[in-house]
Parts: C-alpha cells; sequence; structure tokens
C-alpha cells in the first residue's frame, strides 16, 4: 500500500514542476513582448553593435577557431554579424540542425551554405557538413530569458541542455537587458552559459 507521505511528496514535486512550466511560459511571454518592443525601434542594431564590439575584444572570440551560433530569427539577436565576423577572420562557423528526440549536431555554415526553415520555424543548413562536439571552442547559446549566473531558458525544447551536458568547450550568450530577470530558479537539469555579453 503506498503511505500517504510518499503521496503528498510525489504530488508536492508535481505541483512544483507545474509551477515551474507556468512561470517559465509567463516569463517566455513577458521577454517577448520586450523583445517585439526593441525590434520595432531603432535601438536594437545600436545595441547590438556594443554587445558586439564587447564579444569581439574578448579572449573568448579570440581564442576560439570554431564558433558555434544560431541563423537567427527577426526578433533574435542578429547573429548574422557574428557570422560574417568570423568568416572575415578566418574562423569555421558552425550553426546547428536539430535531430530526433530533441538533440542538436553542427554543421560547418559558409556564406555560400543553403538555407532551410524546419517544422519549428527556425532556419538551419541544408547541407550535411557535421563537426563533431569536440572541435567546437565556442557556443554562442541562445535564449530568451537570463540570470546574471548564467542560467537561462530558451523556447521550451531543452535542445542545448541536452548537448552542452558534456560539452567541454567555452560558452557565451548575447543579451539584451530586456532578457534579464532573476525572478525564476533553474531547474536540476539547467546547464549556466559560463559568460554573458550583456548590453
Amino acid at each position: 500500500m503506498v503511505s500517504s507521505l510518499y503521496l503528498s511528496e510525489a504530488f508536492g514535486k508535481m505541483a512544483n514542476r507545474l509551477e515551474a512550466v507556468t512561470l517559465k511560459k509567463e516569463l517566455r511571454q513577458r521577454t517577448l513582448a520586450r523583445l517585439q518592443e526593441l525590434a520595432a525601434s531603432d535601438k536594437k542594431v545600436l545595441r547590438e553593435e556594443e554587445i558586439l564590439a564587447e564579444l569581439f575584444d574578448s579572449s573568448l572570440w579570440a581564442n576560439a577557431q570554431t564558433v558555434a551560433t544560431i541563423l537567427p530569427l527577426p526578433l533574435e539577436f542578429d547573429t548574422e554579424k557574428v557570422l560574417r565576423q568570423g568568416w572575415q577572420e578566418g574562423k569555421r562557423m558552425v550553426t546547428p540542425k536539430s535531430l530526433p528526440e530533441r538533440k542538436l549536431a553542427f554543421h560547418k555554415t559558409t556564406a555560400d551554405t543553403e538555407r532551410i526553415v524546419t517544422n519549428f520555424g527556425v532556419f538551419e543548413p541544408a547541407i550535411e557538413a557535421l563537426v563533431e562536439k569536440k572541435e567546437i571552442d565556442l557556443i554562442l547559446v541562445p535564449g530568451l530569458v537570463f540570470r546574471h549566473d548564467g542560467y537561462r531558458i530558451g523556447f521550451g525544447g531543452g535542445f542545448y541542455d541536452r548537448y552542452l551536458a558534456d560539452f567541454q568547450g567555452q560558452t557565451a550568450s548575447l543579451v539584451f537587458s530586456e532578457q534579464m530577470d532573476e525572478d525564476w530558479q533553474p531547474q536540476a537539469f539547467d546547464i549556466p552559459v559560463a559568460r554573458l555579453f550583456i548590453g
């Protein structure tokens, strides 16, 4: 027979998980609204330039030969500028493709790489040019909501947390101040980013 204490603990954990899911959903919606407002202004480009100046002046960037970033959507940080800078400096730039079971793989991406739109509405490289995880020096991790200790809330798939669980290289994120929010607690499976470039 299942004890009442066990049931109480189980229901308590379930309630906590549901509360965390609800809070994350609210934070995502709130932050998306802020990003929409930022994108509608002329400030987004200037803020990106300030953040990128700090990134490109950092040892993280200087020491990285293979850099992973995303192919951005309009509301996201314009990482096309990161790709162009990397190509100009002769770095190997890689971008993600989604796999079954919410996993990621990164593929070499050049200015000539064809792009496709996935069922999730994101851009991915069309070609297969896999780069092994151990070869990546720096991953610029996307996200919606961030804390100053590096924990982040993404779009809900857990793709990056899975990929970063055994990643040995460097991690950073390019973050608008509108995305910063300390009013939530990370969960056991969340993986923090080592450095935030905030502007």
